[in-house]
């Protein structure tokens, strides 16, 4: 059977980036996202290189073993023309692209993917990510060491740790095969999407049922919408459903698009000033640090992160506690300042203090006890002294304490 569906592929520079150096391509059976990497132009080879070899797989495969082995040997040839590249123009040493490629055969889809682009398949109205991130931040959230939503902002979420460089023939890819059906989505994206477009969000744009094209569209905005620090790269794949099969030539965005191949500019002094830094957290270029002593690394920095972080909120803790505390000990010390005249029992008394207090901590304790009887007062008086008199300090309530005491003198 042939794949029947429709498809859609969009490419956009995004709003900080002066060239893309992404490329897409939707074909009949394949589609692949490349996002490169490697300086003004390196990234721009890489991707475009990575699309001229894979897309030559873009036919009818009889079974999926022999179209997961070809996109294997496909990729191995592109890693070895960047290898051929880069010996005849040392200037682009250090480039490389992400791969994530999507083979259509009958009802299978033959996946194969390096990198932090990403395939999603929407069915049944749930998205779910296909590829996993070959990315330091991914490493440490299956490591447990953070959650997926702080590695969307860690500092070292560009570190890819595979990728289809100029330094290795031998790539390691991850390749496979998953079952396929009328009615499923799939969406191939660079992490211009992925990385500032959420998947709730996605989701809800791929469910609207509306075209590839509007809906990648509909993707790209919300990118633009939210800054677009990096390039932008879609492909949308629907099997069967309702949108009608697309026939011609295949659509191939980004900068593999350009067929006279890609430019290589003089290399362009950094501009930067105390507005906008020249290395912002939300532009940070992704790149390649393989090494398992870099890894290491970059663990050992992110504990020292952690711990920070629990020394500073310990510190805050403290600190708040501590200003706590020494407002309380300033509040009572005013309360301690004040003065009232009550009842203790049967007899008149000065307290220090304020009548309220927390709880069940009182405020207040006996500062004198004058020893004149709540019978010698009158009625009022009595109810005055059980309801309080308030003093502001102890000569005015002991002048209190004066004008209640019997004219004979009492006992005090």
């Amino acid at each position: 059977m042939v794949f029947e569906g429709s498809s859609a592929a969009i490419s956009h520079t995004g709003k900080v980036r002066s060239n893309n150096q992404d490329s897409g391509y939707a074909g009949s059976n394949l589609f692949v996202v490349a996002d490169g990497m490697g300086g003004h132009a390196g990234g721009d080879v890489a991707s475009s290189i990575a699309i001229s070899r894979i897309e030559t797989l873009d036919r009818h495969f009889a079974s999926t073993d022999d179209a997961e082995r070809s996109l294997q040997e496909a990729i191995a040839d592109a890693a070895a023309d960047l290898v051929d590249m880069v010996a005849r123009r040392p200037e682009l040493a250090g480039m490389g692209t992400t791969v994530s490629a999507l083979l259509m055969v009958d009802d299978y889809a033959v996946i194969a993917h390096i990198g932090d682009s990403r395939i999603y398949l929407y069915r049944d109205d749930a998205l779910t990510q296909i590829t996993a991130d070959h990315t330091f931040v991914q490493r440490l959230v299956d490591s447990g060491r953070i959650t997926p939503e702080e590695a969307r902002y860690h500092p070292r979420r560009s570190v890819l740790m595979r990728v289809l460089g100029d330094m290795d023939t031998d790539p390691e890819v991850d390749t496979f095969v998953m079952p396929t059906q009328p009615g499923d989505r799939w969406l191939l994206c660079s992490d211009g999407l992925s990385g500032v477009v959420d998947d709730p969000h996605t989701s809800k744009a791929l469910g609207l049922g509306l075209a590839p094209a509007r809906t990648a569209d509909n993707l790209l905005k919300q990118a633009l919408d939210a800054g677009a620090p990096d390039n932008v790269t879609i492909v949308i794949v629907d099997v069967g459903g309702q949108h009608p099969l697309l026939t011609g030539t295949p659509t191939i965005v980004g900068s593999a698009s350009n067929p006279e191949g890609v430019a290589v500019p003089a290399a362009r002094p950094g501009r930067t000033s105390w507005l906008h830094p020249a290395r912002q957290a939300a532009n940070e270029p992704s790149h390649y640090e393989p090494a398992a002593e870099f890894l290491e690394e970059l663990i050992e920095e992110d504990r020292r992160r952690a711990r920070r972080r629990r020394v500073t909120w310990i510190a805050g803790f403290v600190v708040v506690i501590a200003m706590l505390i020494g407002g309380l000990v300033i509040a009572y010390n005013w309360t301690q300042t004040r003065f009232f005249v009550g009842a203790d029992h049967d007899t008149v008394v000065v307290f220090r203090g304020i009548q309220q207090g927390i709880g069940p901590i009182p405020l207040s304790s006996v500062y004198e006890d004058t020893g004149i009887p709540l019978d010698d007062l009158t009625y009022f008086q009595q109810l005055s002294v059980q309801e309080t008199i308030s003093a502001g300090s102890l000569k005015e309530a002991r002048e209190i304490v004066d004008r209640l005491r019997p004219a004979d003198g009492g006992d005090g």
